[in-house]
């Protein structure tokens, strides 16, 4: 597939740094090694051919950063130029034009609508960038019958990456970067029996496992809650449960049917004897579904914003803050790490709700990596933060009452008791 690639650094490059500082530095030296892994990325059909491979840099351009002695210093963005020269770029400076804005975008508007009109028909234009002032120009190639790819390392507008082919979102980026598959699988993560490399711990933790869940399982008097089952198995039997993925069997819910429990029935979230426990009701579709405060609802709507249930989000601060001072920040491992923590202890949010929210939390000013360690009321008020700085980019209005009511449902304090 024909292809051209049109990225913004300053704007790729920050919002990474913002998210994984070392990421960042591996995505601008090493440009090759991804953009290798990228033209077989996203492509049901044939790889890409890059015919056009274009950086737009601002050589001035700096970012915040510490040394090796841990000193403030500065960052700039010139000493990667030579990394994308070698790796095939054209490297094209955009000084700024004022305190805020260089010519990048408009560099890159102009150089693919050339593209457009070039002899050579280009199959697909990639634009990396989280600039939603480009959203014309997906809609002016749109029109002309090609495909687009936005690569984006922050929660780009909505009416930018709908009009997108594809997207490419920061949590992909990353992985892409890295090295790692390049999804997003709300599901548990499988692990092959035999991943982990000690059988005897294995063998010793399942046949404790099976004591457990058989006990609990005969002595109940009613259906089991299995988020509360397994965050205690998850304490009782320690780090071999995730090593093994659930003794190779990759959930919870899988390695509890393994077991052959006479009777065992399962729903989403209970497990129960059908020969001594009556079956619980079943919600009726869409009966879960979260009743949102109406500027909370248009944020959901406009931003994309998870429609959790309000006690759901110091739940997810806390995790995210017990992911960051136990764990070295990886953006893929702490979204996967956290949903299995938050399902075990009865909050099933899905993999892309927690990156969202760690994005957002980074964006805000309190990215996980930091050290020390952002505390979970540190997270939530810079998730809250950047939520209300996005609503008011995108020209959301926002009254202050109902400013209150989206801080007061995304607190990082628990609801009060009604």
């Amino acid at each position: 597939m024909r292809a051209a690639f049109f990225l913004d650094f300053d704007n790729v490059f920050s919002g990474l740094f913002k998210l994984d500082p070392e990421v960042a530095v591996l995505f601008a030296t090493e440009p090759g090694t991804w953009l290798r892994r990228l033209s077989t990325t996203l492509t049901p059909d044939d790889p890409r051919r890059w015919l056009i491979l274009r950086c737009y840099l601002n050589p001035a351009g700096w970012v915040n950063a510490r040394d090796g002695a841990g000193e403030p210093t500065r960052l700039y963005f010139s000493r990667f130029r030579p990394s994308f020269v070698r790796a095939g770029f054209e490297v094209i400076d955009c000084p700024r034009y004022n305190a805020t804005k260089n010519a990048a975008d408009i560099r890159i508007v102009v150089d693919a609508l050339d593209a457009l009109a070039d002899e050579a028909r280009y199959e697909q234009f990639v634009i990396a960038s989280g600039d939603s002032d480009m959203t014309p120009l997906l809609q002016r190639l749109r029109r002309a019958d090609r495909r687009t790819m936005i690569v984006s390392p922050a929660d780009a507008a909505e009416a930018f990456t709908a009009i997108a082919d594809q997207l490419l979102d920061s949590q992909q980026l990353l992985a892409l970067v890295q090295g790692e598959p390049v999804d997003l699988d709300d599901e548990p993560d499988e692990v092959a029996a035999g991943g982990f490399e000690d059988t005897g711990a294995v063998d010793e933790a399942h046949e404790r496992f099976r004591a457990i869940v058989t006990a609990d399982y005969e002595a109940a008097e009613s259906p089991l809650n299995m988020a509360a089952l397994a965050y205690r198995l998850r304490g009782e039997l320690g780090p071999v449960i995730a090593a093994s993925g659930w003794f190779g069997l990759g959930s919870f819910a899988r390695a509890v049917e393994a077991l052959g429990l006479p009777g065992l029935r399962m729903s989403q979230h209970l497990l129960w004897d059908e020969g001594r426990h009556p079956t619980p009701e079943t919600p009726a579709p869409g009966a879960q579904r979260t009743t949102l405060p109406e500027p909370v609802e248009r944020l959901a709507d406009q931003l994309s914003l998870p429609r959790l249930p309000q006690a759901w989000w110091p739940s997810i601060y806390e995790t995210l803050s017990a992911y960051a001072r136990t764990h070295r920040f990886n953006l893929t491992q702490c979204t996967s790490w956290s949903r299995d923590q938050l399902r075990d202890g009865g909050v099933p949010v899905s993999r892309g709700a927690v990156a969202f929210v760690v994005r957002g939390t980074s964006f805000g000013g309190s990215p996980l990596h930091r050290q020390p360690p952002p505390t979970p009321t540190e997270i939530g008020a810079a998730f809250v933060d950047n939520v209300l700085a996005r609503a008011e980019a995108a020209q959301i209005p926002l009254t202050g009452e109902e400013e209150a009511a989206v801080r007061t449902w995304l607190s990082p304090a628990p609801p009060l008791p009604d």
